[in-house]
């Protein structure tokens, strides 16, 4: 019997690494682990990581274990790209990330041409507006978030004018615009609209701006250090109206890094750890037992997101990333059956979200729900 040839060799190892390979199910995990976007996507990381750890011990999916690999953006789109790009030409089934619209907006060109299912915290309307089949969305929409918040501001507070503050970027801009068309829709008038850098220290001269604005509430919409910045500044000037903003202005790292000057502000929130929900008190225990601190709205985002994967994938019963993606939308997952989605949610035509929500006040450093919000879909 002839001894094979170096290239049979080599074709036979290739083969063996192929099945080996396919054994189990490679993820990417691309978040902002550094600058501006550290606070997010460190949270996201990590709830992916719990709840691909959970999956894991409980047998996989389809038999199959999940091997994830973790990529820090470094908060620069460029970056997050390059990492895209490289989970695709690792085969990738399925990439986790990133969370900073602008750099998602990047990357996705990426994971859609190789068909790749991307699931995404980003909350930049214009993300799932681009015809992507491929993208998910592991938060609201700003187009579906704003509505509630603006409905909250004139008829719960009876607000006639509102100061805007904002972030200059894709994820600002985005909720500054979706904020200001709902505004118009429940006769609220923007007394002021305050732009801000990502990154800004001072925020004596924008405070000041909403204050002289004598609006009835001052929104803020801005990253999470921006956030505690802009808290501690309005109590500084002793601004008494209502602040009021999205899910980042009552994060957990907001509240810490703001103190006391985060008392009383308010915000519509998708995702919440102190929400009524014991599956999501549950998932609050786990990831403060894994991590040692309390997980934010992203760690939630980043859990939840490969567990939707893992119910399209069950969904279809085998690994084909293109069906998965096809099966996702108009996909109804429910807590009951999948407690891991940790409330009932159904992803729509375009990789959206429906669930309900919720309005939180904070008060003696912590998230207090105020109001329950149904999901769109339901009565």
């Amino acid at each position: 019997m002839p001894m094979p040839t170096l290239r049979a060799l080599a074709i036979a190892a290739s083969l063996v690494a192929a099945g080996t390979a396919q054994a189990q199910i490679k993820i990417a995990v691309l978040q902002e682990l550094s600058g501006a976007g550290a606070t997010a996507g460190t949270n996201a990381k990590n709830g992916a990581l719990l709840a691909i750890k959970e999956i894991n011990d409980a047998g996989g999916i389809l038999g199959k274990k999940i091997e994830a690999t973790v990529s820090d953006t470094q908060s620069n789109p460029g970056v997050a790209k390059g990492l895209a790009q490289k989970a695709v030409d690792d085969d990738v089934f399925a990439v986790i990330g990133p969370t900073f619209s602008g750099s998602i907006m990047v990357s996705m060109a990426e994971t859609r041409r190789a068909e790749i299912p991307n699931f995404t915290g980003g909350e930049a309307a214009s993300i799932t507006q681009q015809g992507n089949p491929y993208i998910f969305r592991t938060s609201f929409t700003q187009t579906t978030a704003m509505p509630k918040v603006a409905r909250y501001i004139a008829s719960n507070l009876k607000a006639k004018s509102v100061a805007v503050l904002y972030v200059n970027n894709d994820f600002g801009k985005g909720g500054r615009d979706s904020f200001a068309k709902a505004a118009q829709q429940f006769g609220l008038t923007v007394a002021a609209d305050i732009s801000t850098e990502s990154g800004q220290v001072d925020w004596s001269a924008p405070v000041l701006k909403a204050k002289q604005s004598n609006a009835d509430v001052i929104f803020v919409y801005t990253n999470e250090e921006e956030s505690a910045r802009a808290l501690r500044e309005l109590k500084k000037q002793g601004v008494n109206k209502p602040i009021v903003g999205e899910t980042t202005l009552t994060g957990q790292k907001v509240i810490e890094l703001a103190g006391d000057a985060a008392n009383g502000a308010i915000a519509h929130v998708g995702l919440t750890v102190d929400a009524p929900n014991p599956n999501m008190l549950k998932f609050k225990a786990k990831f403060y037992e894994a991590y040692k601190y309390i997980s934010d709205h992203n760690g939630i985002k980043g859990y939840t997101g490969v567990y939707i994967l893992k119910a399209g994938i069950e969904k279809v019963g085998k690994l084909d990333r293109k069906a998965v993606a096809q099966a996702l939308h108009g996909l109804s997952i429910s807590a009951a059956k999948n407690p891991g989605v940790l409330m009932d949610v159904s992803v729509d035509a375009n990789g959206d979200l429906d669930r309900e929500s919720y309005i939180v006040e904070v008060k003696d450093g912590r998230q207090v729900v105020k109001e329950v919000l149904p999901a769109l879909g339901k009565k």
